[in-house]
Order: structure tokens, then sequence, then C-alpha cells
């Protein structure tokens, strides 16, 4: 009873929040109040230095990508979901801490932050090091998967299986999960950032034409697709003028993509996250099986939002498949979950130390 009063006090006297620091976005949410924060992972430093450029953070930031002088870098400080750059990280997260917090409370927050399955401990100490420098009291790690699960409304603590399939910029991850745990897991880098890679490729291979990763996102947003669409027909009819550098004269050139091209760049990735599914079907139990072919799999991260891939990965799996609502907020929704029950789930969340 003591335990939880203390737990209440310290919930009155800061802002804890719950962070799904993602490769390519990064969301917070902040309890009673939701989603408060949601923007690219992104951070513009002057060259050399560690100095973060005012208002250098999120989608500002981004937007400098490809366009910056001699004089600054921008960096995105995660690759695969893990840290890469540790001061930048520990800026990224001080500015969105920042900017999720509220000046009235006298305390650091406390933190409930996710993780891909299968990090190692310095991969993880390397969180837990970037959110103390971020100012944060206490980081409590949860598994992406059972955030996921949560957000999307399964119910993991079932004693029966649930899938879950998290596209997102850095990572793709596949999980079984059954009485509140993952059971079963399998975790590639091919996601959202390798197919805007493969749509660089496709256009430098067959025009000639040099695109940025900004430029390929957006393609692949607004005429990306695979497979057919929901009423079994082929995605046609779709084009998109395309800006970059010509490698052959060296100037500015604009040509025109075509759908089907994009679905034809998209290929390769799209079939090795297909493959992972099944590989990671053909290493379930029988009794987890049968539980999966009554629920299906539910699909969550902002990859999933690829048109025409729910079908292919039904018709390759025989599954239903499902996509969570706002499928790239799942994971920051599960977060929420387990930071409005903090007192209750926080002896069993991994954690670096006692309070600060």
């Amino acid at each position: 009873m003591v335990f939880a009063k203390v737990f209440s006090v310290f919930s009155v006297l800061s802002t804890d929040m719950g962070i799904d620091l993602g490769t390519s976005n990064t969301r917070v949410c902040v309890r009673g109040r939701g989603i408060v924060v949601d923007e690219p992972s992104v951070v513009a430093v002057k060259k050399g230095t560690s100095e973060v450029l005012v208002g250098g953070v999120g989608e500002r930031a981004k937007r400098m990508l490809g366009r910056t002088p001699l004089s600054i870098e921008v960096v995105r400080p995660l690759e695969g979901g893990v840290v890469s750059d540790f001061d930048m990280t520990g800026a990224l997260l001080g500015h969105f801490i920042r900017q999720a917090g509220e000046r009235r409370r006298f305390l650091s927050p406390r933190i409930v932050m996710n993780v891909p399955t299968g990090i190692n401990a310095v991969e993880k100490r390397a969180i837990f090091n970037a959110a103390d420098r971020a100012g944060a009291r206490r980081v409590f790690l949860v598994e992406e998967p059972r955030a996921a699960g949560l957000g999307a409304g399964l119910p993991i603590h079932e004693a029966k299986a649930c899938m879950v399939v998290d596209i997102g910029g850095g990572t793709t991850d596949v999980s079984i999960l059954s009485l509140g745990d993952v059971v079963l897991s399998a975790t590639t880098k091919i996601a959202g950032d390798a197919m805007d890679e493969a749509i660089v490729k496709y256009i430098q291979r067959n025009y000639n034409v040099l695109i940025g990763a900004n430029t390929a996102e957006e393609i692949k947003v607004a005429i990306g697709s695979v497979g057919l669409d929901e009423h079994g027909r082929d995605w046609r009819g779709e084009s998109v003028e395309v800006k970059g550098r010509d490698l052959i004269a060296g100037v500015p050139r604009a040509v025109t993509i075509l759908g089907e091209e994009v679905r034809e760049a998209l290929r390769e990735p799209v079939g090795q996250i297909v493959d992972l599914v099944r590989t990671t079907l053909e290493r379930t139990g029988p009794e987890l099986s049968g539980d999966l072919l009554e629920r299906g799999m539910m699909l969550c991260g902002g990859g999933v939002l690829l048109r025409g891939l729910p079908e292919v990965l039904r018709e390759e799996t025989g599954l239903a498949v499902k996509v969570a609502p706002d499928p790239a907020q799942t994971v920051v929704r599960g977060t929420g979950v387990f930071l409005e029950y903090l007192d209750r789930f926080a002896p069993i969340l991994e954690s670096a130390e006692d309070d600060l």
C-alpha cells in the first residue's frame, strides 16, 4: 500500500511518458493526455559538433535532408531500431521530453520505452544512457510486440496465440504472443527504409536519375503498391513526376514514374518480408498454429499502409489479415497502456536502476 502511494505521489509531481523511439519517427504519449508528439527521428547539428540547431529536431530537420549547407549536418541517430549515435539520440529524446512535458511538474519523468525483440545488453544500455542523458528519472523497457499487441486491442494475456507483424521504418518484427509475452519472434532490417532505398536504386538504374530518400518515400506513399487490390484487380493507371539529378548530364531532370514500376522496385523487399512471415509460421508449434488459423494476424507500423500488402500476406499464408487502426501509432498506444498501469507493471518491466 505504501509502495502504491509513493508511485501515486510521483505521478502527480512528474509528467510520466511512454516513448516509441523509432528509426523513422518518435512518438510520445503522456498519461491522461494521449499521444502528444509524433515527429521524425532526425536531428540537425552544426557540422563537426554535437550542437543541435535551434528548432533542428523532428519535422523541420527532416525537411533539411539533402538541402543543407556545408556548415550543417542532418543526422538520423537510430538504425534498425537501435541507437547508433548516443549523443544525438540523447538530444532527440531531450527535445521531445521537453516538448511533451509540463512546466508545473517538479520531478523528472519516468519513461516507459519500447525496444525491438532480441536486442543485446549493449544496445539496451545505450537506450538507458540516452534516456538518462535526456533527463529521465527512471526508464522501463517493454518489448515492441507486447506494446503492439496491446495497442491493437489483442487479448495477448490469454492462453491463445496472437500474431503481430510490425513493419516500421528500420525493422520488420514478426511475433507470436501468448500469456502476455513473446513466444516466438523474428526480425529483419528490411522495412520502410529498405523500400525507399529500392525505389532510389530502381530510378537510378532505369533512368540514370538520382533522387533523395525523402522523394523516394513520397513516391512510395503516393503510388506504391504490391500485388492486387481488395477487388482482385491489378493496381494500374497511376504515375507521378519525379525530380532529381541526371547522372550523365549532371543537371536537374524530371521523369514520370508509373505505379507498376514502383511495384516492380518494391518486389524484392516485400518478398523478403513475406518470406519472414512464412518462416515464422513454419517454426510455430501446432497448438499455436491452430490458434492463428482462428485469429489470423494483425498488421501494424507505417509500412503496412503499402497498398495490396494485406492481400499478399493473406494469399501467401492462408490466414485472415487485419490492419490495426492508425497502424503507425499502434506501438505507442500500447506503450501508453503500460504507462497507465505502471504501478502494476513496474515490478515486471526491465529497468536499469532504482529512481535517481
